[in-house]
């Protein structure tokens, strides 16, 4: 009964998620907002290919807001924090750090 219950509530929090995660279209001026960039600079990356959009019918653009967030959160750039906790992480288990 309690395990039931358990895996009630995880169904719900996962179909939370879904719900939050589902993808939208985003016009230009909406994309701008969500970028924070210019609508001449988005125009640009599109006209050189550099951003993920649509065009149906070949004249509005269009944004899918996951590949927005995707495209904006690529090449992470690492913490000199992290960086030294990946070294120490590798020499301890290399058996070099005690």
């Amino acid at each position: 009964m309690k395990e039931q219950k358990n895996l009630e509530k995880e169904i719900q929090e996962v179909k939370q998620l879904l719900t939050v995660q589902a993808d939208e279209p985003l016009g230009i001026e909406e994309a701008c907002k969500f970028t924070g960039f210019k609508k001449s600079y988005l125009y640009k990356l599109t006209h050189k290919k550099q951003i993920p959009h649509f065009k149906p019918n070949n004249k509005k653009i269009i944004f899918s807001k996951n590949e927005l967030r995707e495209w904006l959160f690529r090449n992470k750039q690492t913490s000199r924090q992290e960086i030294e906790s990946e070294a120490e992480e590798i020499l301890k288990r290399k058996g070099a750090l005690v």
